[in-house]
């Protein structure tokens, strides 16, 4: 049966480094000071740069390698380092409930591993998520903000994809509404706090949702909240028209429509993650994006706005980058039959393709050069085709491009592949 809650409903996203130290943690507490009238679930990630360092230890123990130690005692030192930052009170529950948790997780990595990469690898890496809200909603009651933990692998239902959980909409839903929506009504409390990127296999294991998926588990619960809106809290302004890293002069965004963010999260914008949109668009749902730096400037909105997007071009840069061309041995046409047996040995290599292109003879697509599945794709396609690439690229993408723009960036870089659309360039070059 489903519980029905009327209160206006808010759905807070934190990344890593809104709360990567304890001045970053008391930021959260004087943000939520701001709307203390309001009901919020809030979506935290693991700390700072946490998750890069689980990805190592599960690599070190998968591989069985020495360095494991190392890895295992920095990450706890350097959670242990903002405790003591955050708690004066050395008797605090915390500091037992995080040393059993690091226990956990040292017995975990002094175990045998199975011959599944993917698993074990959920199954380390989402510590980080436990650890950062167990620290976050101890420091909140420690501060009287009252909050409620909630484990997020027991409320967003998966398959057992790992490392790329397909949710279960209908089992996630009924959670949701059977097991958060009262807990805002018990005790007058107006705060739950839970995990990003994780999620639960009916098996009872820990699923990842996809690398920062973060965003997307937001985008879950504010769907299954029926939330008047969704903020995700960044170290940036708002939705820029260009990484800061690569660009001196950027734009804000101020309104987007929900069209306009899922073309820039999918050809690569880091601001949100490509999988967020969609249930925000199905229950018309505001997205927010702010900073956690001057909370209370307007920042971005993605909706579903009438009006046209802006016209000021994006620029969207996706380094180390692979360019594949595959193509015929018998040097005969790229016919249907070869892009389905083609399409079949990206999709069951794991392949996100950024690019593709087809001519009479030749298949392209562009990669991320990291792809852990690189090697096998390659292997697995030379059984059949020829295959050439080339490695250390870069892959330009421009949103509302003129050709003005596309001089600015290619700067005389030798250009490998170049695509149009009406509204889209993407052009591969050298490094």
């Amino acid at each position: 049966m489903l519980v029905f809650y009327n209160e206006i409903m808010k759905v807070f996203k934190f990344g890593g480094a809104s709360v990567n130290n304890s001045s970053a943690v008391k930021n959260v507490a004087d943000i939520l000071r701001l709307y203390k009238e309001h009901n919020i679930l809030i979506v935290i990630s693991a700390m700072g740069k946490t998750t890069n360092a689980l990805e190592n230890l599960t690599k070190a123990y998968f591989n069985n390698i020495i360095e494991k130690e190392t890895i295992f005692i920095e990450i706890k030192q350097y959670h242990f380092k903002i405790i003591d930052e955050l708690f004066s009170d050395k008797q605090n529950q915390i500091f037992r409930t995080i040393t059993e948790i690091f226990n956990q997780l040292y017995k975990k990595i002094n175990t045998s591993a199975t011959d599944n990469f993917d698993f074990e690898y959920d199954q380390i890496v989402s510590y980080g998520e436990i650890i950062s809200t167990l620290f976050v909603s101890n420091y909140l009651n420690y501060k009287d903000i009252s909050n409620i933990w909630v484990d997020a692998r027991k409320i967003i239902k998966t398959d057992s994809i790992y490392r790329e959980g397909k949710v279960d909409w209908i089992k996630t839903e009924d959670c949701i509404s059977r097991s958060v929506l009262p807990l805002f009504n018990k005790n007058e409390n107006k705060i739950i706090i839970t995990q990003g990127f994780i999620g639960g296999s009916s098996d009872g294991h820990s699923i990842t949702l996809g690398r920062e998926g973060s965003d997307y588990s937001a985008a879950i619960f504010a769907f299954g909240l029926n939330a008047e809106e969704m903020i995700i809290w960044k170290d940036v302004p708002g939705v820029l028209n260009a990484d800061p890293k690569f660009f001196e002069n950027t734009f804000k965004l101020d309104d987007i429509s929900y069209r306009e963010a899922i073309e820039l999260a999918y050809y690569g914008a880091t601001i949100i993650h490509p999988k967020t949109i969609k249930p925000l668009q199905n229950k018309n749902i505001p997205l927010y994006v702010k900073s956690f730096l001057n909370p209370e400037n307007q920042g971005t909105r993605i909706s579903n706005i009438e009006k046209a997007d802006g016209l000021i071009p994006s620029f969207i840069f996706k380094q180390n980058q692979v360019l594949i061309s595959i193509s015929p041995k018998d040097f005969s046409f790229i016919a249907e039959e070869n892009l389905s047996e083609i399409f079949n040995i990206i999709s069951d290599n794991k392949i996100k393709v950024n690019l593709m292109q087809n001519s009479a003879i030749s298949f392209s697509i562009c990669i991320d050069a990291d792809n852990r599945h690189f090697d096998k794709l390659i292997e697995t396609l030379q059984q059949k085709f020829k295959v050439k690439y080339n490695s250390n690229l870069d892959l330009i993408t421009i949103r509302h491009f003129d050709y003005a723009t596309i001089d600015k960036v290619v700067r005389n870089r030798k250009i490998l592949l170049e695509q149009k659309s009406r509204l889209t360039a993407q052009i591969i070059v050298e490094n």
